[in-house]
């Protein structure tokens, strides 16, 4: 069984190398990366791991942020280029945690009827003044988590490979496979959306400018990021989204004693005990 995982990804250099080495350790055999405009180190980690033969790197020039033609792209490149049996679509702030074994075993053994596995994700918060890395302090995730809107976050999907696979915007469901049955409950996503202030703006920035140019989606296509850049043009800063969404020490104490947080500090264990 061949896992094969597409990342979507642009300016993530504070996590990129995190995400691939978690998921190689974890069965991942081979990854497609297309890498958006990134402007810091995140190219040169990319090349980094094509040169060691694990991943297939692809510059995409496009400031459009039509993620669904270019995971669609990277899922289709799965099957017919890199013989995947499943294919994983990821993003860079995304651990697919398998809850026994590794994701190669996981994957194995599912059904030959099951072609879609939902994951449901968690979001983990950002701390304010925290150092680095990321997991050794972003412990603390939310019993219920929701998105910028208030609304409960929504699962991500992985399937089985196919070459006329299409991947909605957002990886959160997939067409092309014909009958689609499901298996869930075997795999969680830890999620850490928001690591620093400096990259979480430049993320909704571009983003959000990214889908202002798409003339192609409905506009409530990717309208978390829509709605904060609107905040944004119109105040000139997200302080009222930032003031949300980064936790001080007392609010962490006071939402782990009132339910509201959980410490969850298997990745952090996972990377130490590398």
């Amino acid at each position: 069984m061949k896992l094969v995982m597409t990342l979507l990804v642009r300016d993530e250099e504070d996590i990129l190398q995190s995400n691939i080495e978690f998921h190689l350790a974890k069965g991942v055999d081979f990854i497609i990366a297309t890498d958006n405009l990134s402007v810091d180190s995140t190219a040169d980690i990319l090349k980094e791991y094509e040169n060691k033969g694990v991943l297939r790197y692809i510059h995409e020039y496009a400031d459009n942020y039509n993620q669904r033609q270019w995971v669609t792209r990277m899922a289709k490149m799965a099957s017919v280029k890199y013989g995947a049996d499943w294919v994983i679509n990821n993003d860079a702030d995304e651990f697919w945690w398998p809850l026994e074994g590794s994701l190669k075993d996981t994957f194995s053994n599912i059904s030959g009827d099951r072609n879609i596995v939902i994951a449901n994700r968690s979001n983990f918060v950002a701390i304010e003044d925290f150092g680095s890395p990321f997991y050794d302090y972003m412990i603390y995730k939310q019993k219920r988590s929701l998105n910028s809107l208030g609304q409960s976050l929504p699962p991500k999907v992985a399937h089985r490979a196919c070459a006329d696979i299409r991947v909605f915007q957002g990886n959160h469901g997939v067409d092309g496979l014909g009958p689609q049955n499901s298996i869930s409950d075997i795999i969680e996503i830890f999620h850490f959306p928001g690591r620093s202030r400096k990259q979480l703006l430049n993320k909704i920035i571009k983003g959000g400018a990214g889908y202002e140019r798409n003339e192609n989606l409905d506009e409530e296509v990717g309208l978390t990021w829509r709605v904060l850049y609107k905040e944004f043009i119109e105040n000139g800063n997200l302080d009222r989204y930032f003031k949300s969404q980064f936790y001080s020490k007392d609010r962490i104490e006071k939402e782990i004693e009132s339910g509201k947080l959980l410490v969850d500090e298997r990745l952090k264990k996972f990377f130490n005990g590398l």
